[in-house]
């Protein structure tokens, strides 16, 4: 009768135990992660300063790039903190409400890494094929129709993956991971996760996925409406372009390796794969906003103006 109690029980709290094989050398870690971090807030912020204060940097490619570093900005806050406190003073433990509340948080901003990037992708197509219908197209009223649709996509799907895990019953409690991620959680319960993986699944392919997907329709067609106008290709153009792409490749990259190392599990370690999660979240948040501040010439001038120094573009 009592193992049929305990059988029956459900954990509502649990712990991180993410880089827990390391013993006393896991506090070092407190170290990079916070310099990352500290790298991740200041870029942003800068690039968010810049930006909002600059009012030849009110177009929409400059706005389209601060809701990019919004995104960058928040990602790190929802997570870190916490990760920080927990290798610093080994303060481990989760509630289950705190757990989910930090999956839908973390999984909805995530969510618009990919979809703010397609709408810089919309941006610059509408930019370069179609230059004289730019403004139009580009419109606050007009835009919002590509607008609205994914913002209700990224809701109902991360609501219902973040609900269907939370509503499980968990057998086990340990978490192997520095933070609530979505599969580290439901791998802990006790009946079949087969729903929970199908949503997960679903989640990436039609949000992050297909994004990517009509992302690169997008570049095509601008690729090709550079290089086959007569004269040497819009330089400007394929400039932001190609910085734009950059930052594709690199969040790309860092979501694919995320998700692999969790489909993969058997082939890669505990340690490895939960370095490989945080770096999905920190990596693109200390690049991307150092990319648009190097490679955009009118952010690279502003900056370089906020800080005390003379561009060389003037």
């Amino acid at each position: 009768m009592e193992q049929a109690l305990v059988m029956n029980a459900s954990y509502t709290h649990f712990i991180l135990d993410g880089f827990s094989d390391l013993g006393e050398l896991r506090p070092l870690l407190f170290i990079p992660y916070l310099f990352m971090f500290i790298l991740s807030i200041a870029a942003n912020i800068f690039l968010l300063y810049i930006i909002i204060s600059t009012r030849a940097l009110h177009s929409p490619m400059c706005i389209l790039i601060a809701l990019i570093a919004c995104v960058d900005l928040l990602l790190p806050v929802i997570v870190v903190p916490n990760m920080l406190v927990s290798l610093a003073f080994n303060l481990r433990d989760i509630s289950l409400e705190g757990c989910v509340v930090q999956m839908f948080c973390m999984n909805f901003t995530g969510s618009f890494q990919s979809t703010v990037l397609f709408w810089m992708a919309l941006d610059r197509y509408f930019a370069i094929c179609t230059p004289l219908f730019y403004h139009k197209r580009m419109a606050f009223h007009t835009f919002l129709s590509f607008v609205i649709p994914p913002v209700i996509r990224n809701i109902i799907l991360t609501t219902l993956m973040v609900s269907l895990a939370g509503r499980k019953t968990f057998c086990f409690n340990r978490i192997s991971h520095c933070f609530c991620e979505h599969l580290a959680l439901v791998q802990l319960s006790c009946g079949d996760i087969t729903i929970n993986n199908v949503v997960g699944l679903v989640y990436v392919f039609v949000i992050s996925v297909l994004d990517f997907v009509l992302i690169s329709a997008s570049y095509v067609f601008v690729f090709f409406s550079i290089f086959s106008k007569s004269g040497k290709p819009n330089m400007k153009a394929l400039n932001t372009v190609v910085t734009h792409i950059i930052v594709i490749i690199v969040s790309l990259t860092f979501l694919l390796i995320a998700i692999l190392s969790y489909r993969l599990k058997n082939s890669i370690s505990p340690n490895n794969r939960v370095f490989l999660s945080t770096m999905y979240l920190l990596f693109p948040s200390c690049f991307n906003p150092i990319i648009y501040g190097i490679r955009t010439k009118e952010i690279r001038k502003q900056s370089l103006k906020c800080i005390g120094f003379t561009s060389s573009d003037e």
